[in-house]
């Protein structure tokens, strides 16, 4: 059953940001940067326009709620796409703590890779590319996980999909 007026969600682009050990700020915020000149940004293969980006660096600011079971998250980074652009890639959202994420982020030894469906965000771009300029004009969310490999950085990764309203013809991207 089709509802009419309810957006889709374009697959457009798939996050792999390998992140550092966290920071504590304060008990109640954390910050995680990204490991440096490493991780991409690598659009689908019928996503216009296409991307192919690494990250440069980035920071990701964690706030956990008062009763403890979700952070809030508040991340901007810089990548360069294969052309040599750079684009300013940020988002927000929130993670539940209460399963195998929280314990990731709170940097349990026992901690697990996570399956997709308890980290949400919502993703803007910045740039000065004209090729990339209308990812400014796009609303963008994603769902993530977290992959964990023995003596490896740790990887979140985001499946990011464009918000945009429902159209028969047109399901690629605009």
């Amino acid at each position: 059953m089709k509802l009419a007026n309810f957006p889709v969600l374009i697959p457009a682009f798939t996050a792999r940001i390998y992140i550092e050990a966290p920071l504590a700020i304060t008990a109640d915020l954390l910050n995680i940067p990204f490991v440096s000149r490493a991780g991409t940004l690598i659009s689908g293969a019928n996503y216009r326009p296409p991307l192919r980006a690494t990250f440069l660096h980035g920071s990701d600011f964690l706030r956990r709620d008062p009763d403890g079971c979700m952070v809030r998250l508040d991340v901007s980074s810089v990548a360069r796409d294969a052309s040599g652009a750079l684009l300013r890639f940020s988002y927000n959202g929130v993670v539940a703590m209460t399963g195998d994420e929280g314990k990731i982020i709170r940097g349990d030894q026992n901690a697990t890779t996570t399956g997709f469906g308890n980290a949400f965000v919502q993703v803007r771009f910045e740039t000065d590319s004209p090729e990339l300029k209308p990812l400014e004009d796009r609303m963008y969310v994603g769902s993530g996980r977290f992959i964990v490999e023995e003596n490896r950085p740790i990887i979140v990764e985001y499946k990011i999909s464009q918000v945009a309203a429902a159209c028969e013809d047109d399901v690629s991207g605009r």
